[in-house]
């Protein structure tokens, strides 16, 4: 096996270089001057029993995407009880992009208040690395309800997000000139009035020889699903489905994991590595057909049915601290990306 110097080892745990695991889940990398930036949700504190969902964002830096240099938390977790930054509450997905208009990096956080109620927090900063100033919390968009989700900055710095209509379909809205708020029109995309787990989520966006590529997963939670990938050549779509990603994935977990974003590394012909988390390093033998049960019986109200189920995988899916990163290339046959496995 090759050693972490020159490769990326998938689902193996990875250290920082003070020797501690990376904690950068549903993250993303971010480059300026000439270093990269992995940032994302912080989950040192989580051990599924004491309620604590993260502690804040934090970043790490790094000269050649294998090591990682601690940054520390640059969006700390707040000890308001009523905060959408709370420890408890649920934080996903961080996003930021630089305002070349505001001199601002602007971040947006899925925040996950209940349930059925999911909203953004949108905070800003003149530094990559905070500190950062709340500027909205609570925020729906045209008044929806909005999950995972990932913002794209084209060249002329304007912004698209895509974000899940919760349990609906997906929408593509530009923002603002100031990153903090949508302009009137949006698209819709991917509608599954079927519900849980149908409903595509975790967009993941890139760009390559003028077409939009989004991958997207089902909707099952932390247990994972097959991504599909679909094209566009527009931001705002049609996007056609051409199909399943993940290539040679008897298992149809996407390798047993969820894409967060896709980074295209600069100065590198067509490297595009997909980022993603292993949630259930515990679970690699968990096949689709039983989290797709779990959340058909979760989605009708069973719920005790369901946590029947759960608990006798002898599962933890609270316990995020423990997941794994799985960083893949993605590939190409002419226009059609795919994913293969590498162990190294």
């Amino acid at each position: 096996m090759k050693d972490m110097n020159d490769a990326f080892r998938p689902g193996q745990v990875w250290l920082d270089t003070e020797g501690k695991p990376i904690q950068a889940h549903g993250g993303s990398v971010y480059y300026e001057n000439n270093k990269f930036y992995w940032y994302g949700e912080n989950k040192e504190l989580t051990d599924g029993i004491n309620g604590i969902w993260h502690n804040g964002v934090r970043c790490y830096s790094s000269e050649d995407l294998y090591h990682w240099k601690d940054e520390g938390i640059i969006i700390p977790a707040e000890e308001d009880e009523k905060s959408t930054l709370n420890r408890k509450s649920c934080m996903d997905r961080p996003h930021i992009v630089y305002n070349e208009l505001t001199q601002k990096y602007v971040c947006f956080l899925k925040i996950m208040e209940n349930s059925k109620e999911q909203s953004m927090t949108i905070l800003d900063s003149d530094s990559l690395l905070g500190p950062y100033d709340k500027i909205k919390e609570h925020f729906k968009p045209f008044g929806f309800n909005c999950g995972d989700f990932d913002l794209v900055k084209t060249e002329n710095g304007r912004v698209y997000w895509y974000f899940e209509k919760v349990h609906s379909e997906l929408i593509c809205a530009e923002l603002t000139d100031d990153y903090h708020d949508v302009k009137e029109r949006y698209s819709v995309h991917f509608p599954h009035p079927e519900g849980v787990p149908y409903v595509r989520e975790a967009p993941a966006y890139f760009e390559r020889n003028g077409y939009h590529y989004l991958i997207t997963s089902g909707t099952s939670g932390y247990y994972p699903n097959p991504s599909e990938i679909a094209v566009s050549e527009d931001y705002h779509g049609p996007f056609k489905v051409t199909g399943r990603l993940h290539i040679g994935d008897d298992s149809d977990t996407s390798f047993h994991s969820q894409i967060s974003s896709v980074f295209k590394v600069p100065f590198k012909k067509d490297l595009y590595i997909a980022i993603a988390d292993r949630w259930l390093p515990e679970a690699m033998n968990l096949s689709y057909n039983i989290t797709r049960e779990v959340f058909e019986l979760y989605n009708s109200g069973k719920y005790g049915q369901a946590l029947k189920i759960v608990r006798s995988l002898n599962l933890s899916v609270e316990n995020t601290s423990k997941a794994t990163y799985v960083w893949l290339p993605i590939v190409f046959d002419g226009e059609v990306p795919y994913i293969k496995w590498h162990d190294c």
